[in-house]
C-alpha cells in the first residue's frame, strides 16, 4: 500500500463507535524541569485504559459479516487483547485472545470480564502469536493483528490526527513507544503527510530494541530474548508494513532503560495523580532523554501516554528505582581505613546530606567497605560526591548505573564468606526469567548439580521478570563444559565475575 493512501483511511476510520477523543494534557511540572512545553495524549483514559481499542475495532468493524460469525482470535500481551474483546462485545461476536503466562494479571482479568475467551500460552508475545496462529487455522477464526496491519494501523493514526488538531502551537517533536510498529506507523504516515516538519521519534525499552536495530540493519532483525518489565512492547520483531512505514517516516528511534521507565511513572503521577504502565510511560521517558541530550528549549513536545494497565505489585520496584532513574539517587561503595574515627569522619564528609541506604561492613584487618544510597540533584552532584571523598583519600566506586548492585548487592551487603580461599573458582552469574508461579523452582531444576552453589540471591521485585545472582564454583578445566551449560540454560544471563560491586562485598 503506498503510504499516501493512509491519510484516506485514517480520515475514514472507525474508532468513534468505542474510543473517545483523548485530551492532550500540557504537563506543568514536567514541562518546569525539562525547560520545554510537554504535552501528554492521554491514550490511558480510554475505556480500556489503552489506544489499542482504536486499531482492534477499525479492523473488526470492517470485517464482512460471514467473517465475524466465525469469531476472531488475537495474540497480545494485555492492551490489544482488551480492544478485541471489547470490539468483540460491540459487534456482537466470540473473540479468543492468547496472552503471554508472564501477562499481568490486571490484563488478564480485564479481558475476561469483556468476555473474551483467554488463553495463555508461551513468556512473550512471539509464543503466544504462535499459538494463536495455530488455533486460527484449527477454528477458522479471523486473526486480528495487534501492529501489522492496514487497517489497525489506520486505527491508531487517529491519534495523529487528534494531536494535530488539539496543538494551538507548532510542534517540535512527537515521542511514541514502539513495540510492534502499529502505533507510531500510523501516527507518522498523519503527521508526515499534512506536517512533514514535525519529528517523529520513536522511544524503545533498551532491551526490547527490535526497530532500533531493524531499523540500523536496514531490515527486520529478530531479538533472540526481550526484556519483560515494559510488556506491552515486548516484541521480538517488528511487523512488516510497520516496518516499511517506520524507514521512510520516522525520523530517530531513542532508547531508554528501566530506571528511565520507572523516573517518567513517577513524572507522569506528580502531574496528573494517575499510573501509567511501564510501556504507557516509555514515549515520557524518551522525551525527557531527548530533550536533555539535544539541550531543547522552549519547544512544544508530544508525548503519547499509551496505557495505564498495571499489577499493584509493581510499584515497589518502580518507586525503588525511579530515584536513580531520576538520577536524584546516588549509589556509591567506599573502602574506609579499619581504625577508630575514621567511620565517623566518613560520615562528616557526607554532610547533612539525606542517606538513603547505609550498610556497612568489617571486610578485613586493615579496611571496610560502606555501600551507601544518597539523595542528590543529578549526576553532576554525584561526581562532586566521588571527587570530594577521593581527595580525601578514601576510594569511591559509583555504583548508580550498576545494574547488579542494584537489584541484588545492597540486599547482601556483608555476605563476603570468611577466609581469603573459602569459595576458590568463584563465577557469579545474573540470570533472568519470566516471572509466574513455579519459575523459581523451574530455573533451580534447570541448574546443574556438578558445580557448587556458593551464592545465591532471588527477590520477587514487583516485575514480570524473576531475577537470580548466583555464584558457582567452577574448576579451569570444566569452563569449556560450564559455557556450553550457560548456553543450554535457555535463560538471559550476565557475567557479573569481575563486577566492582561483587569483588567490594561478597568476594
Amino acid at each position: 500500500m503506498k503510504i499516501n493512501d493512509y491519510l484516506e483511511r485514517i480520515l475514514n476510520a472507525r474508532v468513534y463507535d468505542v474510543a473517545l477523543k483523548s485530551p492532550l494534557e500540557f504537563a506543568p511540572a514536567l514541562s518546569r524541569r525539562l525547560g520545554n512545553r510537554l504535552f501528554l495524549k492521554r491514550e490511558d483514559l480510554q475505556p480500556v485504559f489503552s489506544f489499542k481499542l482504536r486499531g482492534a475495532y477499525n479492523k473488526m468493524a470492517r470485517l464482512p459479516k460471514k467473517a465475524l460469525e466465525r469469531g476472531v482470535i488475537a495474540a497480545s500481551a494485555g492492551n490489544h487483547a482488551q480492544g478485541v474483546a471489547l470490539a468483540a462485545k460491540r459487534l456482537g461476536c466470540r473473540a479468543t485472545i492468547v496472552m503471554p503466562t508472564t501477562t499481568p494479571r490486571i490484563k488478564v482479568d480485564a479481558v475476561a470480564r469483556l468476555g473474551a475467551k483467554v488463553v495463555l500460552a508461551g513468556d512473550s508475545y512471539s509464543d503466544a502469536y504462535e499459538e494463536s496462529r495455530r488455533l486460527e487455522r484449527r477454528g477458522r477464526m479471523v486473526f486480528v493483528h495487534p501492529y501489522d496491519d492496514p487497517d489497525v494501523i489506520a486505527g491508531q493514526g487517529t491519534i495523529g490526527m487528534e494531536i494535530l488538531s488539539q496543538s494551538a502551537d507548532p510542534i517540535h517533536s512527537i515521542f511514541v513507544p514502539i513495540g510492534g510498529g502499529g502505533l507510531i506507523s500510523g501516527i507518522a504516515a498523519y503527521v508526515k503527510r499534512l506536517q512533514p516538519a514535525v519529528k517523529i521519534i520513536g522511544v524503545e525499552p533498551v532491551d526490547a530494541d527490535a526497530m532500533a536495530r531493524s531499523l540500523k540493519a536496514g531490515r527486520r532483525v529478530t531479538l533472540e530474548h526481550v526484556g519483560l518489565f515494559a510488556d506491552g512492547v515486548a516484541v521480538k520483531q517488528v511487523g512488516e508494513e510497520t516496518f516499511r512505514l517506520c524507514r521512510e517516516l520516522v525520523d530517530e528511534v531513542i532508547l531508554v532503560d528501566t530506571d528511565e521507565i520507572c523516573a517518567a511513572i513517577k513524572d507522569v503521577f506528580e502531574d496528573t495523580r494517575v499510573v501509567l504502565e511501564p510501556a504507557g510511560a516509555l514515549a515520557i521517558a524518551g522525551a525527557k532523554a531527548y530533550a536533555e541530550r539535544r539541550r531543547l528549549r522552549g519547544e512544544t513536545l508530544v508525548a503519547v501516554a499509551s496505557g495505564a494497565n498495571t499489577n499493584f505489585d509493581r510499584l515497589g520496584f518502580v518507586s525503588e528505582r525511579a530515584e536513580v532513574g531520576e538520577h536524584r539517587e546516588a549509589l556509591v561503595a567506599v573502602t574506609i581505613p579499619e581504625r577508630p574515627g575514621s567511620f565517623k569522619k566518613f560520615c562528616s564528609l557526607l554532610g547533612k546530606r539525606n542517606i538513603t541506604e547505609f550498610n556497612y561492613r568489617m571486610s578485613e584487618a586493615l579496611e571496610a567497605h560502606v555501600f551507601v544510597g544518597l539523595s542528590v540533584q543529578d549526576r553532576g552532584e554525584t561526581r562532586r560526591i566521588v571527587r570530594s571523598l577521593e581527595r580525601h583519600g578514601l576510594k569511591t566506586v559509583d555504583l548508580s548505573d550498576d545494574e547488579l548492585a542494584k537489584l541484588h548487592v545492597r540486599h547482601l551487603v556483608g555476605g563476603r564468606i570468611p577466609g581469603a580461599v573459602a569459595a576458590p573458582n568463584e563465577l557469579l552469574y545474573r540470570f533472568e526469567f519470566p516471572e509466574r508461579p513455579g519459575a523459581l523452582m523451574k530455573f533451580l531444576n534447570s541448574m546443574r548439580s556438578d558445580w557448587n552453589i556458593s551464592l545465591f540471591h532471588y527477590r520477587n521485585h514487583g516485575s514480570d521478570a524473576g531475577r537470580v545472582v548466583v555464584g558457582m564454583q567452577v574448576p579451569p578445566r570444566e569452563m569449556r563444559e560450564f559455557r556450553k551449560f550457560l548456553l543450554t540454560l535457555g535463560y538471559p544471563f550476565v557475567d557479573e565475575s569481575r563486577n566492582p560491586a561483587y569483588r567490594l562485598f561478597l568476594r
